[in-house]
């Protein structure tokens, strides 16, 4: 049984219009809330730029909530720009379904894989986890894992699910011998 782990590198760019030069992409840059108070109720909103023309936006995590309805560590990790809650902001589905944007994980993401022994018996049992919720199709994980061609994959493995439809949750799958 081989282990690969699907990490995330860097943060996703977002696929998104700008407002003023209609670029396509943005970035969250070094990963930045807003935290405004008014009263008793808190704004929250996650700083983005534009990758062509660097204008920020904001999108809005949340909205006049009651200040008592934090859990003071996640209050404390938006005054403090929490990288792990810049990216659990900005992998939530309803985030981006609000704000009309998608994420581009393109160069954002490796697999480590252990090294196959070339007397390895075969076939093979590999089980693929994923430390982030990287969205990757299956065929083309496998083929960057193994070293083919994505026909080949199709050939060799045996899985139980499809490989050609993009997943972020852990599979497992069979290598078979070489032709």
């Amino acid at each position: 049984m081989l282990p690969w782990v699907v990490r995330r590198t860097r943060l996703p760019l977002l696929a998104m219009r700008c407002v003023d030069c209609r670029g396509d992409s943005a970035t969250t840059g070094r990963g930045r809330f807003r935290v405004n108070g008014n009263g008793k109720l808190l704004d929250v909103w996650l700083l983005v730029n534009c990758v062509s023309c660097d204008r920020t936006s904001k999108l809005t995590v949340h909205e006049r909530a009651a200040v008592g309805s934090f859990d003071p560590a996640e209050l404390h990790g938006y005054h403090v720009n929490d990288p792990e809650l810049v990216a659990a902001a900005l992998v939530d589905p309803l985030l981006a379904r609000r704000h009309h944007f998608t994420l581009d994980w393109t160069g954002a993401w490796r697999l480590e894989t252990p090294p196959v022994r070339p007397d390895a018996a075969w076939p093979v049992r590999v089980e693929v986890a994923f430390a982030d919720p990287v969205p990757v199709r299956p065929d083309r994980l496998i083929a960057q894992g193994l070293g083919l061609s994505r026909n080949a994959v199709l050939r060799r493995t045996k899985c139980a699910g499809s490989l050609r439809r993009p997943t972020s949750t852990g599979f497992a799958f069979t290598v078979l011998a070489g032709d």
